[in-house]
């Protein structure tokens, strides 16, 4: 599977705070929450944001707190995924496991620039920047977390496995 879009980009260190302010805990609906996505980052985000893009950030995104809301309002947004230096481990598993994609890829992420358009070939982990034509190189997506991804997420992906033995 490729994936295509615009290039979103932030520096390191990117907390939970930064990408969904505490300030909108108190709703789980992801329309809601995906309209401050990367709210406290940059203000601008969601209005700059198409379906398809991607935030490409340094090292450590998701740090901070556990909050599981963060992924799915990058989710809801309408984001293809993440590209990143690193990630925050517990933020790495809430994305996959709220469905978003990430890859990790510090070449990739210190070298691709704002406002570039990528593609990124989920099966073979390669990250193209349409831009200038450089290829990178991220760890392809196993096809158990494709299948997470596909179905929306863990909790979307369980149910749908135990409806087809249930049928």
């Amino acid at each position: 599977m490729e994936l295509k879009g615009k290039v979103h980009k932030f520096g390191d260190d990117i907390n939970t705070d930064e990408i969904l302010p505490a300030r909108y805990l108190n709703t789980s609906d992801p329309a809601e929450l995906a309209r401050h996505a990367m709210e406290d980052a940059d203000p601008e985000f969601v209005k700059k944001m198409k379906p398809g893009d991607f935030i490409v950030a340094g090292k450590n995104f998701g740090c901070g707190s556990s909050r599981e809301h963060a992924p799915v309002a990058l989710k809801a947004v309408g984001l293809s995924g993440v590209i990143a230096g690193s990630f925050a481990r517990i933020f790495y598993r809430n994305a996959f496991n709220m469905g978003l994609a990430i890859f990790e890829a510090p070449e990739a992420a210190a070298a691709i620039k704002g406002g570039a358009e990528v593609s990124l070939d989920v099966d073979t982990g390669v990250i193209t920047d349409l831009s200038t034509g450089k290829k990178y190189h991220s760890q392809p997506i196993p096809p158990f977390m494709q299948e997470l991804l596909a179905d929306g997420g863990l909790m979307a992906h369980l149910k749908k496995n135990l409806e087809a033995k249930s049928a």
